[in-house]
C-alpha cells in the first residue's frame, strides 16, 4: 500500500503530461468498447434476421440439395418422411420446393430460383398469406432488391418459364401480390415465392419438397435424419454469417492495435523520460533503504495507473456517448445489396464481458509497457544515481 500511494502521488505530480496520456488511453477505451459493441450487435442482428426469415429452428435438406450448386437444384426433391409430414401438419415445419426458372419482366430476362411455400405458414417472416389465387395469374411474392433488379412493382405482371419433372418447359403469367421489405438476401435476390400447392402442380411434383424449415424450439423427429433427408441445425446454417463476423473481428483487431500502439508509445516515452530525469530521486530513495525491486514496482505502478485514470475519464465522457450510440445505432443503408442480413440500422450491444475484457487488456498492456524501461533500474548504482548518472 505505501508503494501504491507513492506511485499515485508521483503520477499525479506529472501534471498535464499525465492527463494527456490518460486521455489518449481513454479514447482507446471508448473506441474499442464501441467497436466491439457494434460487432456484437451486428452479429446478433444478422443471426436474428436470418433465423427469423429463413433458417428457423433448423432445416431438413433433401440429400441432393446444395444451395451453392444451381445445376443440381432440379434434382433436389423428394417425398417427406412421415415424421416431417406430421410436423408440417401440426404447424411445426414448413416444406419448400425449389426449381430453376426464368423470369421475363420489363424487357429483362432473369434467371431466378422459384420457391413454393405453404400459404398458411407462420414459421418464417415471409408474407405468404398474400399468395391468394387471383384466378388469372399465379400470385407471387418477391423482395425489394429483386423488385428493383427486375423493374417490378406490386400489382405488375411478368412471364415465368420453368421445366417440370418430365423435362417439359412450360410458362405462365405471375402477378406480384406483394413486395417484402427484407434484408436477408437468401430469400430476396433472385428469388420468387409462390404457393406450394401451385408449385407442386405446375412442376408435376405432388407432395414433394426440397427442404423443410422447422419452427424455432421444435425438436427434430427421430428417424427423419436418414435416407434422403439430412438435418442442418442453426450452427451449420449460420456458418457463413459467423465466418464473416470472425473476419470483421480480425479487421477490428488491427484497428485496435493501432490505437493501442499510439497510446502505449506515449506511456513508454513517459517512463523513459521519468527514469532519466528523476535519476537523483531514485538514488536518494535507494540511499534511504528502498530496494531496487521496490523502486521497479513504484515506477511500473506509475505507468500502470495511467490505465485507471483513463478508465475514469472514459467513464465520464464515454458512458453518455455510448448510450447515445446505443439509441441511434449505426446506419447501414443499402447493405442488402451485398447479401448481408442486416437492417438499415445496426444497434450495438454492450455486455459486461466487452467492458471488463477491454479494461483488463488495456491494464495488462499498460503495466507491461511500463515495466520494460524500468528494468534498467536493476543495474542502477546508488552512488552514481546520486550524482545523476545511470549505467
Amino acid at each position: 500500500m505505501p508503494l501504491f500511494k507513492l506511485a499515485l502521488r508521483n503520477l499525479l505530480g506529472g501534471g498535464l503530461r499525465t492527463w494527456l496520456n490518460a486521455f489518449i488511453l481513454s479514447v482507446s477505451f471508448v473506441i474499442i468498447i464501441g467497436c466491439q459493441g457494434l460487432y456484437k450487435g451486428m452479429a446478433r442482428q444478422m443471426e436474428h434476421l436470418a433465423v427469423g426469415s429463413y433458417y428457423g429452428g433448423g432445416q431438413y435438406w433433401q440429400a441432393n440439395y446444395d444451395p451453392f450448386d444451381t445445376l443440381t437444384l432440379d434434382d433436389a426433391h423428394g417425398r417427406l418422411p412421415d415424421a416431417l409430414q406430421k410436423m408440417s401438419a401440426a404447424g411445426q415445419a414448413v416444406p419448400v420446393l425449389k426449381r430453376q426458372a426464368t423470369l421475363y419482366a420489363q424487357n429483362r430476362v432473369l434467371n431466378i430460383t422459384l420457391n413454393g411455400i405453404k400459404q398458411e405458414q407462420t414459421i418464417i417472416d415471409i408474407p405468404t398469406a398474400r399468395l391468394r389465387d387471383t384466378g388469372h395469374a399465379i400470385p407471387a411474392i418477391i423482395g425489394d432488391a429483386m423488385a428493383k433488379s427486375a423493374g417490378l412493382q406490386q400489382g405488375d405482371t411478368a412471364v415465368l418459364r420453368w421445366r417440370n419433372a418430365h423435362g417439359t418447359f412450360d410458362a405462365n403469367e405471375i402477378y406480384i401480390a406483394a413486395i417484402m421489405n427484407t434484408q436477408v438476401g437468401v430469400i430476396d435476390q433472385g428469388q420468387v415465392w409462390i404457393a406450394l400447392d401451385v408449385m407442386q402442380k405446375i412442376t408435376v411434383l405432388p407432395d414433394e419438397a426440397t427442404l423443410v424449415i422447422t419452427a424455432q424450439g421444435s425438436a427434430p423427429p427421430r428417424g427423419a435424419d436418414a435416407g434422403n433427408w439430412v438435418f442442418r441445425n442453426q450452427d451449420f446454417l449460420l456458418t457463413d454469417e459467423r465466418n464473416m463476423m470472425t473476419s470483421e473481428y480480425i479487421e477490428g483487431g488491427i484497428m485496435y492495435a493501432v490505437f493501442l500502439f499510439l497510446a502505449m508509445l506515449g506511456i513508454f516515452d513517459t517512463q523513459i523520460l521519468a527514469i532519466y530525469h528523476r535519476i537523483k530521486e531514485m538514488g536518494t530513495m535507494l540511499a534511504l533503504g528502498i530496494t531496487k525491486n521496490d523502486l521497479i514496482w513504484i515506477f511500473t505502478l506509475e505507468g500502470a495507473l495511467h490505465s485507471l485514470l483513463a478508465a475514469g475519464l472514459a467513464f465520464i465522457y464515454g458512458t453518455p456517448l455510448l448510450i447515445w450510440f446505443d439509441r441511434i445505432g449505426f446506419s447501414m443503408a443499402d447493405m442488402d445489396q451485398f447479401g448481408l442480413a442486416l437492417g438499415d440500422t445496426i444497434y450495438p450491444v454492450f455486455t459486461p464481458g466487452i467492458i471488463i475484457g477491454t479494461a483488463i487488456l488495456i491494464f495488462a498492456l499498460t503495466a507491461f509497457v511500463s515495466y520494460l524501461p524500468c528494468r534498467r533500474i536493476a543495474k542502477l548504482n546508488p552512488t552514481d544515481a546520486l550524482r545523476g548518472k545511470i549505467a
